[in-house]
């Protein structure tokens, strides 16, 4: 494994598309570590192709896919010259699998190579990748498809990612690789799997890849002293994300408690041991309130290699969100109107999620009352042992009797709210159901959406990725005088 300087900016890996290629090319063109969302993009793949794949950038980077069957095959299936009329329906494809069809595999392998293909494009300095561990069932064929395309470094958080750096040094081996699933209802010592090989994947002998670091998102020193122990490769660092970062936060430590408003209560048991971190020996980013110079100036202070910044590159020209949207948002932080609610429910997954409050969203209980449910794209499911032994999936935010009749309790689909369409609709991908709903946003952010209204230039209605670099990294010279801890500048 090659040594690389470690970045001080790590750009964050959000929602589905909202990091994009083009944003995280963006940031590592500039020197800092621009991170690529690796959720949905088998689905945000194929939409982009019937939308025109306007640019070409798609079919550019597919002619590099190392298995160019695969290629044609996704082109012939997707590719719509000029873009599907508005009022027509994205085509479907497959959901995920514990034993993905080819045609799944195809999409999600070549989506990630994509996409970190087109980050890379351009420049050699480090890119990286960001997975959910909760979305178990496409991380195997994505990871081996960002693989492919050289990716530096792969993220992963919202669970306990044990067994993700074994995964990583048997894939760049050329080795079979499999992932246990969590499974509610398996007896004791009963386990499910899905597997991947990566020669069978490419007919014959698999190409050379590199490992590339992991780096664990953690919400404790506990769970990263864990992990540095206990799993199974190893962790080459951490990012200690706080209960103000976007999309979804680890749950409070102790009983859930609830503020007036509605929001989970956070306390001094959440607040991290930042020393207990240090002893870990592993270069850390911090994340979530640390989105300003004097933040990252801090950071480096407590021993920290650097910061972790979403928000604010959330709504720069380069991410994936709808550009209607970014206006929206930009102008209601401009005006002191916008805000975040830390929903306990909304999401599937029964982390807290971070919810803008923007008319005509989700977010609005009128609108999410009208919304018929429907699950189509299946991301956040979870694993279920049916009576015949076999595994079953049931989503909390599926139609409630599909969810009662898969065993379901009704007390889990009260609040939920569709986060797979709704975040898709936010990168302007959103879906025609079959019934004529055009599906509704659901924009996710962290606290620092109030104020990102600061990046806009005098007389500027947007701003790039390189203004938010500008101003984070404005203390830098302070912050790297001999007396900021030899952790912060190391390599690995």
């Amino acid at each position: 494994m090659n040594t690389v300087e470690l970045p001080i900016i790590i750009q964050g890996g959000m929602g589905a598309g909202v990091s994009s290629w083009q944003l995280a090319r963006a940031v590592a063109r500039e020197g800092q570590l621009g991170v690529v969302s690796g959720t949905a993009l088998d689905v945000i793949l194929a939409r982009r192709l019937q939308v025109g794949d306007i640019g070409g950038h798609v079919r550019r980077a597919l002619k590099n896919f190392p298995v160019p069957d695969v290629a044609k095959r996704i082109i012939d299936r997707y590719f719509v010259p000029g873009g599907k009329a508005d009022d027509k329906s994205f085509r479907a494809k497959p959901v995920p699998a514990v034993k993905p069809s080819r045609h799944l595999e195809d999409l999600l392998v070549a989506s990630n190579f994509v996409e970190v293909f087109l980050a890379k494009e351009g420049h050699d300095n480090p890119v990286g990748i960001n997975y959910l561990e909760k979305i178990q069932l496409p991380n195997l064929p994505s990871i081996y498809g960002a693989m492919l395309a050289g990716v530096t470094y792969i993220l992963m958080g919202a669970g306990i990612p044990r067994t993700i750096p074994g995964i990583l040094d048997r894939l760049a081996q050329r080795q079979e690789v499999e992932l246990r699933l969590d499974v509610k209802g398996a007896d004791p010592g009963e386990e499910f799997f899905t597997r991947f090989d990566p020669n069978e994947y490419c007919g014959g002998a698999a190409p050379m890849v590199e490992r590339p670091r992991f780096i664990a998102i953690v919400a404790s020193a506990t769970l990263a002293n864990m992990l540095a122990r206990k799993s199974n490769g190893r962790v080459d660092g951490f990012v200690v994300e706080g209960p103000t970062a976007g999309g979804h936060n680890a749950p409070p430590r102790g009983q859930l408690q609830l503020s007036v408003e509605g929001e989970p209560i956070y306390s001094e048991r959440d607040i991290v041991d930042l020393e207990a971190m240090k002893a870990l020996g592993r270069p850390f980013w911090l994340a979530g309130g640390y989105g300003t110079p004097q933040g990252v100036v801090e950071a480096l202070r407590l021993g920290a290699t650097g910061v972790q910044v979403g928000t604010a590159f959330a709504y720069t020209d380069e991410s994936g969100i709808d550009p209607a949207i970014k206006k929206r948002v930009i102008a209601m932080s401009r005006a002191g109107e916008a805000r975040v609610f830390t929903d306990p429910i909304a999401s599937p997954t029964g982390f807290p999620f971070k919810v803008v409050q923007l008319p005509g969203t989700i977010s609005e209980e009128s609108a999410y009352q009208a919304r018929t449910r429907v699950c189509d794209l299946s991301y956040l499911r979870h694993a279920y042992k049916k009576p015949d032994g076999t595994v079953g999936w049931r989503c909390p935010s599926e139609p409630v009797e599909d969810y009662l009749k898969k065993g379901g309790d009704i007390k889990d689909t009260v609040g939920r709210k569709c986060v797979c369409n709704g975040l898709l609709v936010d990168i302007g991908l959103g879906q025609i159901q079959r019934n004529g709903e055009v599906e509704k946003a659901l924009v996710t952010s962290g606290d620092d959406v109030a104020t990102v209204a600061r990046f806009l230039k005098p007389g500027a209605t947007s701003y790039a990725a390189s203004d938010v670099l500008e101003y984070l990294t404005s203390e830098l010279d302070t912050a790297l005088s001999p007396s900021v801890p030899a952790v912060s500048r190391q390599a690995i």
